[in-house]
């Protein structure tokens, strides 16, 4: 594709905003980051990333870390910025992808090529669809909902100064995946990158 694109997807746990992001890096034909950006760090830093993949998207602890001379002591925070200084790099070499999560809507906010995405879905559809990806009951897939969407909302907030997660001002378009469905939507969203970028 010679026209950069970037396509950030934000999403509620169990949306399907991940396979949703699969799909449309595959329709695109672009590369798909999310937690694959670790086996890249690796090989940079020439480190073991195995113990790092515990802090992604996590929120910083806020009474356990500190700044100092520049420097945090927050594996949370220090994670954070290998992935989005990694995520800088390949968008000012030219590259085009998709990227799941990792305030991917904000640090890419203005460029020409970008659009960011939330995903949303009914309660009901959330809970189904966690109950038979994870093998939970109706109440565990409840509470981990609750608990990964609050986990998320502590993480972007955080390190995103310019909106908030899952308001709908902070995005280009939100989209409720249970209305259309997982591959119905990633048509939707396709044309819509197609008409708003790719013939410009």
């Amino acid at each position: 594709m010679d026209k950069q694109i970037i396509i950030s997807i934000s999403r509620q746990y169990g949306s399907a905003g991940h396979e949703i992001g699969v799909k449309l890096a595959e329709k695109l034909d672009i590369p798909l980051y999310d937690r694959n950006l670790f086996d890249e760090i690796g090989k940079i830093k020439n480190i073991d990333t195995n113990n790092l993949e515990k802090y992604d998207e996590v929120p910083r602890k806020k009474f356990f870390s500190r700044k100092v001379k520049g420097y945090s002591n927050s594996p949370e925070e220090n994670v954070a910025e290998l992935q989005f200084g990694l995520l800088r790099s390949k968008a000012a070499d030219g590259d085009s992808f998709v990227v799941v999560g990792r305030c991917s809507d904000e640090l890419f906010r203005g460029m020409d090529g970008f659009v960011s995405i939330f995903i949303l879905a009914d309660m009901d559809e959330k809970v189904k669809r966690i109950m038979q990806v994870r093998n939970m009951d109706e109440k565990r897939a409840r509470a981990a909902i609750e608990r990964h969407d609050k986990k998320r909302k502590a993480y972007h907030d955080y390190f995103c100064k310019n909106g908030k997660w899952g308001e709908c001002k902070t995005y280009d378009i939100c989209i409720n995946s249970s209305r259309l469905g997982i591959d119905s939507t990633v048509e939707f969203l396709y044309d819509y990158i197609k008409e708003s970028l790719i013939k410009k």
